[in-house]
C-alpha cells in the first residue's frame, strides 16, 4: 500500500490496447467489397449465348430438316437453344447469389445493378430471338424443298 491506496499488479485495458482503437473483441472494419462485379453484366457469357447455341441448334436440326421432318428439327433446335438459356440463367443466379452473400458477409450490403430479373430477361430474350431465327430458317428450307419438287414451268 502506498499512501493508503492499494497497488494493483494488473495492467489496465488502455495499456494493452494498441493505438488503432480496436479492443480485443475481434472486431475489424469491413473488408473492401468490389462493387464492379455486381454492377456489370457478364458480357462473356452473353457472347457465348449469342454464338454457340445457334450453331449447335442448327447442327442438331439439320439432319431432321434434310429428311423433311421440319417439326422435329425445330423441336431439336429449340431444345438446344432454350436449354442453354436456362443453364446460363441458372449460372447467373448462382454467381449473383454468391456475390450478394459475399457482400453481406463483408458487412457491405449491395444489390446487383441491373437487377437479377433484367439479367435473366437478357438471356431469355436472346434465346427467343434465336428460336425465331431457327423457325424462319426452317420455313425457308421447307419452301425451297417444295419449289424443287415442282416442274420449272409450274413454279411462280
Amino acid at each position: 500500500m502506498q499512501d493508503g491506496r492499494a497497488v494493483s499488479r494488473t495492467r489496465s485495458v488502455e495499456e494493452d490496447t494498441p493505438v488503432t482503437g480496436r479492443a480485443e473483441c475481434g472486431w475489424s472494419p469491413p473488408a473492401r467489397h468490389d462493387e464492379s462485379r455486381v454492377n456489370e453484366l457478364s458480357w462473356s457469357w452473353i457472347a457465348l449465348e449469342l454464338s454457340v447455341p445457334p450453331i449447335v441448334a442448327l447442327l442438331s436440326a439439320l439432319p431432321f430438316w434434310r429428311t423433311g421432318q421440319m417439326v422435329l428439327g425445330n423441336l431439336a433446335g429449340t431444345a438446344v437453344i432454350f436449354g442453354s438459356a436456362i443453364a446460363l440463367i441458372l449460372r447467373e443466379h448462382v454467381a449473383l447469389d454468391r456475390l450478394v452473400r459475399e457482400a453481406f458477409d463483408n458487412g457491405v450490403p449491395s444489390w446487383p445493378n441491373p437487377s437479377a430479373f433484367t439479367r435473366y430477361a437478357i438471356y431469355a430474350s436472346i434465346a427467343l430471338i434465336e428460336v425465331f431465327g431457327v423457325f424462319m430458317l426452317s420455313l425457308w428450307i421447307e419452301e425451297r424443298g417444295r419449289r424443287r419438287d415442282y416442274a420449272p414451268e409450274w413454279r411462280r
